[in-house]
């Protein structure tokens, strides 16, 4: 089964219904975006973290329109830095190579050592887009089972304002 089987199948065993769009690979959001213009959710950005030593990992959502302000996340998070994290560790931690990054990757993430935080802003919006581990596709999903999810996968779900 490939990673986006996978991922389609965690949600239909969770009963998650889901919008599938599937377009030519996106490797930033903007480039994804122009191929999803028009239907409803918010454009997510996923960035997955980390802090100097190596010791600590995060994956942040938020709005795809908006900037991270890098030194208020290393405040929230209570590191000293932090920063993208390598493609070796993304490949360690989620499985996955950059520009696939999503909450999908923490299906991957056996140790269950990665903090999540999601952008309070976004929550209000009806759904939620993301690429399902994949960057060929992206997925809809409501917001309130995108929580479901990321808990369902055993971790807790942090609430920022960033």
């Amino acid at each position: 089964m490939n990673a986006y089987e996978s991922v389609i199948n965690k949600l239909n065993s969770l009963n998650i219904p889901f919008e599938i769009v599937e377009h030519p690979p996106a490797f930033t959001t903007a480039e994804a975006d122009s191929y999803i213009v028009g239907i409803e959710g918010v454009r997510t950005k996923s960035m997955f973290l980390t802090n100097k030593k190596k010791t600590a990992f995060y994956l942040l959502i938020m709005d795809g329109a908006k900037r991270l302000d890098i030194d208020l996340f290393k405040n929230i998070v209570g590191a000293n830095k932090v920063k993208m994290a390598s493609p070796d560790t993304l490949l360690t931690k989620m499985n996955l190579t950059p520009g696939c990054v999503s909450i999908f990757g923490l299906m991957n993430n056996l140790d269950k050592d990665i903090q999540v935080y999601f952008d309070q802003d976004m929550l209000s919006e009806a759904r939620m887009s993301f690429h399902p581990n994949v960057n060929t596709k992206t997925i809809f999903v409501a917001t309130d089972d995108v929580i479901r999810f990321v808990e369902e996968e055993g971790f807790t779900v942090n609430i920022i304002n960033i």
